[in-house]
């Protein structure tokens, strides 16, 4: 018989919410701050300038390697999650993903060291993707532990809200750092928002070293012991989630293409938007998210997850491909709008209520591991479908409705996923994950 887990002290709900969504805003605002690098900048730094669709190209293959490297990272931070607990990874990740940042603003360019550069642009790339393999899934269980149990959607899109505000913050920093004469900007201007994320990392480190485990983590430990090898546990008792989260988390195919490809696409010679009028697009797309998320996370408290995240991922199919249609016109309110209900709105309905619907398909246990291997294979694909997007738009990258048919073919598997998971926004968290009662002996107690 499960014993209902107690309740997180007052207050103590909050504050997990605020140091999820502050860690999660460094860990993005670092994490996109190098896609909108890959995109306007990095080809002509990193890469060789006499080639510049081969030098594009091999620049957004660097902002894939990351995602890459994050079923790595997912593997090693959601095995001593799941071990050590969800408080001590969110403060290892916060540290890794300032210092890789911070040293990517310090690095020599392809004039200076040649080839050596992008080598060295990969490493701190793969370092990004190891930090953020265990961000969400931490501070997503972290939310949902401490949470009471009607609003687990709720409290866990903070850490989304976290992701879309530090998106929001990468965006306005390289507004005005995108509007620099050429030489500046290639010389030092790009540095300065890499370098700014090391007073965001300082505070968001006090933060977290202030929060408490959760409840149940603690009580799962004192119980019946940490399981000692959750991966192994995870694929005998939870394989068909991993399996439905891993086809969820293609979703975010949606969000890369909207930052990277699209943004790469307007500015080409083939549209010729300026710069900052696209990143204005995303900043003000980002800010419509911030309210839209928790509101469709509320919402999937009250009807479900499945229905709200089902909005998301079929509605982004359709709104994507119109959006890279807008921009194929070269109207720019045209874009604006389109861009704002693409990814302000109705993505938000998927990217709002993932980390409560993916974390409530596994048990205490191996929560921490689930969510992070599932998502992270998951956005590994995600990750390089700005390079797949880049090579299927033709040799002048302008074929916009192949890239809107790919886009559109990946938001297929998460509907797939979601129609066939149970709905468990009712369930009592000590429920969640449970096919039927366990024997005390089956999770293997291990002691200090």
């Amino acid at each position: 018989m499960s014993v209902p887990v107690p309740q997180a002290p007052p207050g103590q709900p909050k504050k997990a919410a605020t140091a999820a969504w502050i860690g999660s805003a460094l860990e993005y605002y670092d994490f996109f701050i190098y896609g909108s690098a890959a995109a306007l900048i990095f080809p002509e730094v990193f890469f060789d300038e006499s080639d510049p669709a081969t030098a594009t190209l091999l620049s957004l293959a660097t902002f894939g390697v990351a995602y890459a490297a994050r079923p790595v990272g997912a593997l090693f931070l959601g095995h001593f999650g799941d071990r050590l607990g969800r408080k001590k990874i969110m403060v290892f990740t916060l540290i890794l993903m300032g210092v890789s940042t911070f040293l990517i603003g310090c690095l020599p360019t392809r004039d200076q060291v040649g080839t050596l550069a992008p080598v060295l642009l990969v490493l701190c790339r793969v370092l990004q993707g190891i930090s953020a393999a265990g961000e969400q899934a931490s501070a997503n269980s972290m939310t949902l532990e401490h949470a009471p149990p009607h609003r687990r959607g709720f409290f866990t899109s903070f850490t989304l809200s976290g992701t879309q505000g530090g998106q929001l913050l990468a965006t306005l920093v390289f507004i005005p750092i995108a509007a620099l004469p050429d030489e500046q900007l290639l010389s030092w201007g790009w540095r300065v928002p890499f370098w700014m994320s090391i007073a965001v990392a300082v505070v968001g480190y006090v933060i977290r070293r202030k929060l408490e485990e959760t409840p149940a983590f603690e009580q799962q430990a004192a119980a019946e012991g940490v399981v000692k090898l959750p991966l192994a546990v995870l694929m005998r008792d939870h394989w068909a989630d991993v399996l439905r989260v891993v086809a969820g988390a293609l979703v975010a195919s949606v969000s890369t293409i909207f930052t990277v490809w699209a943004l790469s696409y307007a500015t080409s010679d083939s549209v010729g938007m300026s710069r900052s009028s696209m990143l204005w697009v995303g900043a003000l797309a980002n800010l419509v998210a911030l309210a839209a998320i928790p509101l469709w996370a509320t919402l999937s408290d009250r009807i479900g997850r499945r229905p709200v995240f089902l909005i998301g991922a079929a509605g982004s199919a359709v709104t994507m491909f119109l959006y890279l249609w807008a921009i194929s016109t070269g109207s720019y309110p045209l874009t604006l709008l389109l861009g704002v209900i693409a990814f302000g709105v109705v993505y938000s309905a998927a990217n709002g209520v993932w980390p409560s619907f993916y974390g409530e398909m596994f048990s205490t246990r191996v929560r921490l591991s689930g969510m992070a291997i599932g998502t992270q294979i998951g956005f590994a694909v995600a990750g390089f479908a700005v390079t797949f997007a880049a090579q299927i738009a033709g040799p002048d990258g302008d074929d916009w409705s192949a890239v809107a048919l790919f886009t559109a073919a990946l938001c297929v598997p998460p509907v797939v996923a979601a129609l066939s998971a149970r709905e468990t926004a009712k369930v009592p968290t000590e429920l969640l994950g449970e096919r039927e009662p366990r024997k005390a002996a089956q999770p293997e107690k291990v002691t200090a």
